[in-house]
């Protein structure tokens, strides 16, 4: 990850700061994992986008055994087309996703 751009910027509440990854670092995937306080009902994840071309969000407890799989809450979707990416279009964008829906909307 980008130092300047660290994970924790997700859980900013009074800015909105990215969480990027490393210039440097030519990986393909970043991954996070977030614990809440307690168990809680997810209703919507809306995700602010800065140049991830595909997204994907699983879920599961703390309680698990460490073998467990995480469950997928939102499947792999495509924020940005190979196209958009290649020419940097469409870098920043908001998708919101609710339960049993998939709501775009681009900002």
């Amino acid at each position: 990850q980008d130092p300047k751009y660290p994970a924790e910027n997700l859980l900013s509440e009074g800015s909105v700061r990215p969480w990027l990854g490393c210039p440097q670092d030519r990986g393909r995937q970043l991954s996070v994992e977030l614990q809440l306080e307690r168990a809680s009902p997810i209703g919507y994840v809306d995700i602010g986008n800065c140049g991830c071309a595909f997204l994907q969000i699983e879920v599961g407890r703390s309680s698990w055994p460490r073998d467990q799989p995480y469950l997928t809450l939102v499947p792999t979707v495509t924020l940005m087309t190979p196209d958009d990416s290649k020419m940097g279009r469409n870098r920043c964008g908001v998708r919101m996703f609710k339960e049993g829906k998939d709501r775009s909307e681009e900002k």
